[in-house]
């Protein structure tokens, strides 16, 4: 048996026919962007991240020791493939994740207080830093999490989990009227 490969966004189900305009606390899905794990060998940690970190368009994840996700905004995923080669050659691993992961921004005055809900790290501006990163949990979902901007974050979560995530955060906000749409 032949079956075509549909290929559709995880939320599509969720968000389809949402309202556009958003509320002052509001979860923005990524339609589609391209996310690369990059894994240094031993011993080049250090040459890896400075040559990422030279490129403004790129935003280094942190994931754990000599290990980063990347986000590209401007790149296709292949073109962020062969960039990342460029930029890391032989000294590291660089995996495309782009249809693997899902990234969601959640923003607004009481996004500190929705992701307390269910992430335990501390999210206070002098403990996670603006551009800061980590590896948690979100309930029971494994996500990357990056402070972004003053009152935003932004989660990334294995394409498999997304639809549950959103359904958490979803309910985790409902206190705040959060809102959620497709970025455009």
């Amino acid at each position: 048996m032949v079956r075509d490969y549909n290929n559709r966004h995880a939320l599509d189900q969720k968000l389809r026919g949402t309202p556009k305009p958003a509320n002052a606390d509001h979860l923005e899905v990524g339609h589609w962007q391209a996310i690369a794990a990059v894994l240094a060998h031993v011993g080049l940690e250090a040459a890896v991240q400075r040559a990422l970190s030279s490129t403004p368009e790129l935003s280094l994840r942190y994931c754990g020791p000599g290990e980063w996700l990347v986000v590209s905004e401007v790149d296709t995923p292949v073109g962020l493939m062969r960039r990342l080669d460029m930029l890391c050659g032989t000294q590291a691993h660089v995996v495309d994740q782009s249809d693997g992961r899902v990234l969601l921004r959640l923003s607004g005055p009481s996004v500190r207080q929705i992701l307390a809900k269910g992430i335990g790290v501390d999210l206070h501006p002098a403990a996670f830093a603006l551009g800061g990163s980590t590896n948690a949990l979100c309930g029971h979902i494994a996500i990357n999490l990056a402070r972004t901007g003053e009152d935003a974050f932004e989660l990334i979560v294995s394409r498999s989990f997304a639809e549950s995530l959103f359904d958490d955060l979803m309910t985790m906000g409902r206190a705040f009227d959060l809102s959620a749409a497709f970025s455009d």
